[in-house]
């Protein structure tokens, strides 16, 4: 690789780097609110409804809007922790695949497996096979939220975040993937700490579908 090449695509990591970073927001520690980020109207929603009702039961909360490619992480007190954008499964679909959490302790999830399942999860921390610390949003299904892991794919995964098509996103075995910088700062922080509650909203089935009390606000 000439030096031109390479220092273009040390430029090109640097630049999804600066972008990530504004994208993703320790947004409570700079006192700003959720209606400032801009979420979708169903986002809105469903935040709404679980404000409301009390759903989360006193405990810290994230709503992951896969149609915008987003998750919005809340404190036990309800106020926004921060946002970012997230890599999502890379097939489209709110259901769970029977098996797929064994097949994916071995590496063995067919392309049509990788969905990111939607609906209301009692998730909890802990870590992987390999000793990350990662929020279980579902242990039995090996979904999880987990940060942006090193590797190979590390740089393309690190661009894909920051483009603003959410269909760029769409490249994960079906857990939600955020940059570094969010999950150690907000993920880790607030969701890490206990108990928590994970809301993920539909793609393919209408939202009060899954949340019908939403609906109904």
């Amino acid at each position: 690789m000439s030096a031109r090449r390479r220092w273009l695509r040390h430029a090109a990591g640097c630049t999804a780097g600066f972008a990530l970073a504004a994208l993703a927001q320790p947004s409570a520690a700079e006192g700003r609110d959720f209606l400032s980020t801009r979420p979708s109207a169903e986002a809105q929603s469903l935040v709404a409804w679980v404000q409301r009702s009390g759903d989360a039961a006193g405990r810290p909360y994230a709503v992951v809007d896969k149609r915008h490619a987003r998750i919005y992480v809340f404190g036990a007190d309800g106020r926004l922790a921060g946002y970012s954008p997230a890599l999502l499964g890379s097939t489209f679909g709110d259901h769970i695949v029977p098996g797929v959490g064994e097949r994916a302790q071995i590496g063995a999830v067919r392309d049509d497996e990788r969905t990111t399942p939607a609906g209301r999860f009692d998730a909890r921390a802990g870590r992987n096979d390999k000793g990350e610390h990662v929020v279980w949003v579902d242990y039995d299904s090996a979904f999880a939220i987990h940060r942006l892991r090193p590797g190979f794919a590390y740089s393309a995964r690190s661009t894909r975040l920051a483009t603003v098509g959410a269909t760029d996103k769409r490249v994960s075995w079906g857990c939600v993937v955020v940059p570094v910088p969010f999950y150690t700062g907000v993920v880790e922080r607030v969701l890490g700490a206990g108990r928590s509650v994970v809301y993920v909203m539909p793609e393919v089935r209408p939202l009060h579908a899954l949340f019908e009390r939403v609906a109904s606000r």
